[in-house]
């Protein structure tokens, strides 16, 4: 008897001490975004993605995919066709040149409170295994401090797999055949959305949010993290 409660006790001890290391590990949006916060952005400034991967068009589907999550989350988001046009007149389409420089000017031409510069780092299709595996980083900063106040990166895996519901040997080969021209054929638009709208759920809400700044204390993700979404998610 005294084992079995000696043993009782120390499973005790292990849940709780659990329990309170992952506690430990949750962060709420104002811990993790403060400077947001602080700052109470309203504009935001969408910049041609750096695009670091041997993918050639991925700078493009990033770019046309990024303003619907952010104004979604309350945010003003000067419209990307507008912003490209006076980007590319004024000779500053090459948004690496501007990550680390002063923004001050973007404040003073478009009235943005936040840049968002976007660095692909890599995007890599396997047809065998039916993923596109991208490695993106987003990087938002103030126009006002210089300072980032906003940064996820992650490594995403997108699933095209297809299952036909048949069984055996022949069912595997029919799933992978068809996978492989599901992984070829894939609108890669869509693999871009999934991405943006993945990591911009964890964005503070915006002043033109319901959620503006009511928001402080619900859980944050983490700053770098790993994740597959499925192709047969709906955003």
């Amino acid at each position: 008897m005294k084992n079995s409660n000696l043993i009782l006790v120390v499973v005790i001890i292990v849940l709780t001490s659990c329990s309170s290391a992952i506690k430990s590990t949750q962060t709420t949006k104002y811990g993790s975004y403060k400077e947001i916060y602080e700052e109470k952005p309203l504009t935001v400034l969408i910049m041609p993605p750096i695009n670091r991967s041997t993918y050639i068009d991925a700078k493009e589907y990033f770019h046309s995919t990024l303003y619907t999550p952010i104004a979604n989350a309350g945010y003003y988001v000067i419209p990307p066709f507008l912003s490209m046009e006076i980007l590319k007149k004024e000779s500053a389409y090459d948004a690496e040149l501007f990550l680390y420089m002063p923004l001050k000017k973007f404040e003073e031409v478009f009235g943005a409170d936040m840049v968002l510069f976007t660095i692909i780092h890599s995007w890599d299709k396997s047809s065998l295994d039916a993923l596109v595996e991208v490695d993106v980083e987003y990087v938002f900063k103030s126009t006002k401090t210089n300072e980032i106040i906003f940064t996820r990166r992650g490594q995403i895996n997108y699933d095209a797999s297809v299952s036909t519901g048949s069984t055996g040997i022949l069912g595997f080969v029919a799933d992978m055949a068809i996978s492989a021209l599901n992984t070829s054929t894939i609108k890669y638009i869509k693999v871009a959305r999934s991405c943006n709208y993945y990591v911009f759920k964890d964005l503070p809400a915006g002043k033109y949010s319901p959620n503006h700044d009511i928001d402080r204390t619900s859980p944050s993700g983490l700053k770098e993290f790993s994740v597959t979404l499925n192709s047969k998610e709906e955003e």
